[in-house]
């Protein structure tokens, strides 16, 4: 049996975490998706949200399934320019300050101009300020420093940086000898390559799947509501390919797929959840079941806005998720051989 290539996984998920794809500004790494998806001859389609659905036709039109993973990811916007000639944030996503100190980061103009900076604290050097260590990480301390010789606000508008402008965070990705792949942003690319890879080894096996399955490709998923839309009236069951979840208390660890039976909305649809255990078992597949106490997903967003479909979440295991993010290729391989078994399995209703 052919499973999606795992290496080749790996090399899309670097190339899709190198796009700068903050939520609100995702139009560059849509079109990479959606390139991609041209040159295997699948069609897709954009929404108005601007987020990508791309179908495969299956035996049964009257009974459909989707799945989403999202492309949007945490970052910022600038909030003020100081008279110092630094910026002052808005963040864009659930995440805290302190994640991001010392970050590279780049700028994107309105007029498309991009520059470069480092989000630090306003009281970094230890040899001016006695509270270095101390002061809080927050929106009033913390600024970015510009790579440009600018020695105030008016300096700074002549380049064309103004306040709502995007900024994204250098993902830092780096693939190790031993497996793993560490960058910012794995959350959710790593699921969307995941995904761009199934649809290719579809596509190549020329597999006619038991029903029409949609694959959307949601670009606001990080501020709640990248895949409440687009689903169609005979879709039945809805997945969302998505990251999980690590820390104390967390069954989900960076080898296995996670399958989500709870998050902070509520349980997973139960019959969903054991039709996908039962596929990871029947495949010897290794996987984990967990919950996800402060976690809300496109499936859970669809569900909240009144679809009557099955819902369910996994995804590979992803460590320091919306931070200093790391998962390996064992995660991404047994995710992939879930996926390729799921969407030729029968559905649960």
């Amino acid at each position: 049996m052919a499973y999606p290539n795992t290496e080749e996984t790996i090399q899309l998920l670097k190339d899709l975490v190198s796009i700068p794809s903050p939520s609100g500004n995702t139009k560059e790494v849509i079109s990479f998706v959606e390139n991609y998806l041209k040159e295997l001859g699948v069609h897709t389609e954009r929404n108005r949200k601007g987020g990508l659905i791309a179908t495969l036709p299956g035996k049964d039109e009257q009974h459909h399934r989707m799945l989403t993973a999202h492309v949007d990811t945490l970052g910022a916007m600038v909030k003020e320019i100081k008279p110092s000639g630094r910026l002052k944030l808005d963040l864009i996503g659930g995440f805290k300050f302190n994640s991001i100190e010392g970050e590279y980061c780049e700028i994107e103009t309105s007029g498309g101009q991009r520059f470069t900076g480092t989000i630090l604290m306003h009281q970094t050097s230890v040899h001016v300020y006695k509270d270095a260590g101390k002061a809080e990480r927050s929106q009033e301390n913390m600024e970015v420093r510009l790579d440009e010789k600018v020695h105030n606000a008016n300096d700074v508008r002549a380049l064309g940086i103004e306040v709502g402008d995007f900024v994204s965070f250098d993902p830092r990705v780096q693939i190790t000898p031993s497996g793993f792949i560490k960058s910012r942003h794995l959350d959710d690319k790593a699921s969307v390559a995941i995904l761009l890879q199934l649809i290719k080894q579809l596509n190549a096996e020329k597999v006619l799947l038991p029903y029409t399955t949609h694959f959307l490709i949601s670009n606001n998923e990080e501020i709640g509501y990248g895949g409440n839309s687009n689903i169609t009236p005979e879709t039945v069951e809805y997945l969302a390919v998505d990251m999980g979840a690590m820390g104390d208390g967390q069954s989900t660890d960076e080898y296995t797929a996670s399958i989500c039976v709870k998050d902070a909305s509520g349980p997973y649809h139960y019959e969903l959840r054991k039709n996908l255990v039962q596929l990871a078992e029947s495949n010897s597949i290794a996987y984990k079941l967990d919950i996800y106490p402060y976690y809300g997903s496109d499936a859970s967003a669809a569900i909240r806005s009144g679809h009557d479909i099955v819902h369910g979440l996994i995804g590979p295991g992803i460590d320091s998720s919306h931070a200093f993010e790391r998962t390996h290729k064992d995660s991404i391989e047994n995710t992939a051989k879930l996926l390729y078994h799921y969407v030729q399995s029968d559905m649960v209703l």
